[in-house]
C-alpha cells in the first residue's frame, strides 16, 4: 500500500468530530471508506456527503467496547477486500467538573472502557488481518493509527480519567510501532489539542489554539502520510505540553490545581 493514497479506510467514532472530518477528507471517487459510529443519524449523515464525492461507504452502529462485535465487523471489512488504513478513534471524555471530591468510578470505567479497550478491540484485530494479507517488496501490509491526546502526556487534577486513558493509548501505540514495523505494518500516534467537535462544545472554558476537525483531519492525513511516529499538534501547545510534563512535579502541580475542571458529562 501507498501511504499517501490508501484506498480504502476504516475508522470508528465516524459520526462526529475528528473521526467524521477524516472520513470526509478520505473521501474520494473509487475510495472504500468502512465506517463505524454510535449515532446512526449522524453517521448517515456522514456516510451521505462522503457518496455525494464518489467514495464507496459501509457504515456499521455498534459499541466499540463490544469485542465480539468489533472483531466480528473488521473480519468482515477484510473479508471483502484489504482494509489499508485502519484509525481507532472512537473516545469520550468527561472530568470532575462538579463532582465533590473527584469523577466517579463509575465514569472512570466508561471513560476506560471506551477510550482504552474500544481501542483495543479494534487495534489488535485490525493488525491479525492485515499479518494475513501478502508482502510484497517495498509496501506494507497496512497502516493502524492511535488516536490518543496532549492530555495523555501529564495527569490533570479536572480529568484524571481521560488524561489516563490517553496516556495509556499512546504508550500502547508507541510500543507496538517497533514491533509491527518488521511485519510490514505501520503504527502511528496521534495527539491532538483541542479540536472543536461535541467533545469540547461542553467545555465552559478558554481552549488555546482551538482548531476546526477540518483542519485537524488535513494535518492528521498528511502526518501519517508521511508515517510520523507521533502526531502532535498544534505545536504551540504541544511545546507547552511537552514542557509541562518534563517540569519538576512540585513546580507544576500548584499550577495544575488551578486549571478549570472538565464537565462530568460523558461526551
Amino acid at each position: 500500500m501507498k501511504l499517501d493514497d490508501p484506498r480504502s479506510i476504516l475508522i470508528t467514532g465516524a459520526s462526529s468530530g475528528i473521526g467524521a472530518a477524516l472520513a470526509r477528507a478520505y473521501a474520494a471517487p473509487g475510495k472504500r471508506l468502512i465506517l463505524g459510529g454510535r449515532n446512526a443519524e449522524r453517521l448517515a449523515s456522514v456516510a451521505t456527503d462522503c457518496e455525494a464525492i464518489g467514495a464507496i461507504v459501509e457504515t456499521r452502529v455498534l459499541d466499540v467496547t463490544d469485542r465480539a462485535a468489533m472483531q466480528a465487523w473488521i473480519e468482515g471489512a477484510f473479508a471483502t477486500g484489504p482494509v489499508e488504513l485502519v484509525i481507532a478513534n472512537a473516545g469520550i471524555s468527561g472530568g470532575t467538573g462538579g463532582a465533590p471530591a473527584s469523577e466517579s468510578q463509575a465514569q472512570v470505567e466508561r471513560i476506560f472502557a471506551i477510550n482504552i479497550a474500544g481501542v483495543v478491540n479494534t487495534v489488535f484485530p485490525a493488525i491479525a488481518e492485515m499479518q494475513k494479507l501478502p508482502r510484497e517488496a517495498g509496501r506494507l501490509r497496512g497502516q493502524v493509527a492511535l488516536m490518543s491526546s496532549l492530555a495523555g502526556f501529564r495527569g490533570l487534577p479536572g480529568a484524571p480519567a481521560y488524561g489516563a486513558s490517553k496516556a495509556c493509548v499512546r504508550s500502547l501505540g508507541e510500543g507496538l510501532r517497533g514491533r509491527t514495523a518488521r511485519h510490514g505494518i505501520a503504527v502511528n500516534v496521534i495527539c491532538p489539542g483541542f479540536v472543536k467537535s461535541p467533545m469540547t462544545d461542553i467545555n465552559p472554558y478558554p481552549m488555546p489554539f482551538l482548531m476546526s476537525a477540518e483542519k485537524a483531519a488535513r494535518i492528521i492525513m498528511r502526518k501519517l502520510a508521511r508515517n510520523r511516529a507521533r502526531i502532535c499538534f498544534p505545536w504551540r501547545l504541544w511545546a507547552l505540553v511537552w514542557l509541562f510534563s518534563i517540569l519538576p512535579v512540585g513546580l507544576t502541580d500548584p499550577l495544575a490545581a488551578r486549571m478549570p475542571e472538565k464537565p462530568t458529562a460523558e461526551s
